[in-house]
């Protein structure tokens, strides 16, 4: 197992802002959804640390405020 894929896995990013489900395309077609309170939650499977860092620039380039990045339990 290479370092690569030690940090494979299923990753939560939230943000502030609503961004609707046409961006999953964006977001490497990750399942975008939006909440009431006005947080938007991108959430799928991450290959990489590469892959990841590439998903908070996309984030960063929409000047959307990041609140959090979760690795999710595979089991949930």
């Amino acid at each position: 197992m290479d370092h690569d894929e030690l940090h494979a896995g299923l990753y939560e990013i939230r943000v502030q802002g609503v961004l609707d489900d046409r961006w999953s395309a964006w977001f490497d077609g990750l399942r975008v959804s939006s909440d009431q309170a006005g947080h938007t939650t991108i959430a799928g499977p991450v290959p990489d640390q590469a892959a990841l860092h590439g998903l908070l620039a996309k984030v960063r380039d929409l000047g959307l405020p990041l609140l959090s990045v979760r690795r999710m339990d595979p089991g949930h």
